[in-house]
């Protein structure tokens, strides 16, 4: 099975910073998409690493150098994202894990990254409401739940199907660049439509770099556990 994003590991690189205290930066790829960065550090020759807040090193997306058309800096401080930095992801119950991982599998969607939603939109409460209505673990509106054929948007099953459909049908339509579909998850696609990217809206920008930021921590403690085992296991056959 192919899953559209494969684990976004953090490494060691040298630290290049673009900006100033006061500047951000627009990033415009050639498929139109925009996105602002606080900062950019080069990966390789060929790609280099976005981050999407000043106080979380682990939110930011890796895009390939070619598909950049322009860089346009925002003098504007008050679009800056401070994203609550939290040093363990948090963990999910293996009931509910297990049911993220076949609607992920269902719909090619990594499970760590619908883990990752579920955490930012409720928590993992599955009986919880919005200000504006949305409700249970990925947070569907009543009328986004009826279209996606969830009756019970409480039922974590049903929930987490319908939000995960949900999900892949922006992603789609969004051609997987994952923080457009992310904003357009939060703030709507028409907001996203509009702004041709992530719009200027503090809410949707501190979520989509909370989103990433936890969809990686969760990839970094996977792979250390993977790397705890295999040094047990050589320890065992000694």
């Amino acid at each position: 099975m192919v899953l559209r994003f494969r684990p976004v590991l953090l490494v060691l690189l040298l630290a290049v910073p673009c900006l100033s205290a006061a500047a951000m930066e627009r990033i415009t790829l050639t498929t139109g998409f925009e996105l602002d960065c606080v900062r950019r550090e080069a990966v390789s020759e060929s790609r280099v690493r976005l981050y999407l807040s000043e106080s979380d090193r682990d939110a930011y997306v890796e895009i390939d150098n070619a598909k950049i058309h322009s860089i346009v800096v925002v003098d504007d401080v008050s679009l800056k994202v401070v994203v609550p930095v939290s040093a363990i992801p948090v963990p999910i119950a293996p009931t509910m894990g297990a049911m993220l991982s076949t609607a992920g599998a269902r719909h090619h969607i990594d499970g760590d990254l619908l883990a990752s939603v579920v955490q930012a939109e409720s928590a993992g409460r599955s009986h919880a409401v919005s200000r504006t209505g949305a409700r249970g673990l990925m947070q569907l509106m009543p009328g986004t739940a009826t279209e996606l054929g969830v009756q019970d948007a409480f039922e974590p099953q049903q929930n987490i199907g319908g939000g995960t459909t949900y999900l892949d049908q922006l992603l789609i339509r969004y051609h997987d660049d994952l923080p457009k579909a992310l904003a357009a998850y939060n703030a709507g696609p028409g907001a996203v439509d509009r702004y041709h990217g992530v719009p200027p809206y503090r809410e949707t920008r501190a979520y989509v770099a909370r989103v990433i930021r936890e969809f990686n921590r969760r990839k970094l403690a996977r792979m250390q556990a993977l790397t705890q085992e295999k040094k047990l296991d050589l320890r065992t056959t000694r």
